[in-house]
């Protein structure tokens, strides 16, 4: 009801039903960044490209520099951009044996370009260096890995998932979205249900940064 007269206003101001939707779909994306965070982002890719811009003239001008490398392969990482990240990766690799981050990077990294059992040894290579890297995630890859291959193994890394975690409305989130995608959807739904429920349990300065995945949590336990 509110948005109707938020809309009605919106027209009588403009004068044009259509700029009076743009603007209220404005000021939805705003409140929700401010007080839910459901909606990505539109300033992440460009802050993102210039990232990239920056540490590309870093590593031209010192192709030595490791830190540069490990965080430009990262956001190629994000971009989906795998074999060019894979490429920076394997060149530092001497320097970067005992970090966790960096097997989990290289690993995931593999998994995307095709090497799925080499892929896989890196990202447990991660775990046995630090089990909670990443707060767990690398499990969460392993399973999307292997979710048509070997669905067993898969459930397996996604029950090592969710030991780790029993107060993180995200985490239930995607462990619910991972059970879709394997077919258990009778799990999928009890975790969105926990995500929830857990979201309702949490004391009100937590709320804020988990409020996203519960509401997301909500629509999706809805189909």
């Amino acid at each position: 009801m509110g948005k109707f007269i938020i809309f009605g206003m919106l027209f009588y101001i403009f004068g044009n039903p259509f700029i009076a939707i743009i603007v209220l779909l404005l000021i939805v994306y705003v409140l929700d960044r401010r007080f839910v965070g459901v909606f990505p982002s539109i300033t992440r890719p460009i802050q993102r490209a210039r990232q990239i811009s920056k540490l590309r003239k870093n590593i031209a001008a010192s192709p030595s520099d490791v830190s540069s490398r490990h965080e430009l392969a990262r956001l190629l990482i994000e971009r989906r951009k795998y074999g060019e990240a894979l490429k920076l990766l394997e060149s530092i690799s001497e320097s970067l044996q005992d970090s966790a981050e960096y097997w989990d990077d290289i690993g995931t990294a593999r998994l995307k370009t095709g090497n799925t059992a080499q892929g896989e040894a890196d990202i447990l290579q991660a775990l046995d260096i630090n089990p909670r890297v990443k707060y767990g995630r690398p499990y969460l890859r392993l399973a999307d890995a292997f979710r048509t291959a070997d669905s067993a193994k898969a459930l397996d890394y996604l029950q090592k998932f969710h030991t780790m975690h029993s107060s993180s409305s995200e985490a239930y989130y995607l462990l619910g979205t991972m059970y879709r995608v394997l077919g258990q959807r009778q799990e999928s739904k009890e975790a969105f249900s926990e995500s929830m429920s857990v979201y309702r349990s949490l004391p009100k300065y937590k709320r804020r940064q988990e409020r996203k995945w519960a509401v997301r949590s909500f629509w999706r336990n809805l189909f």
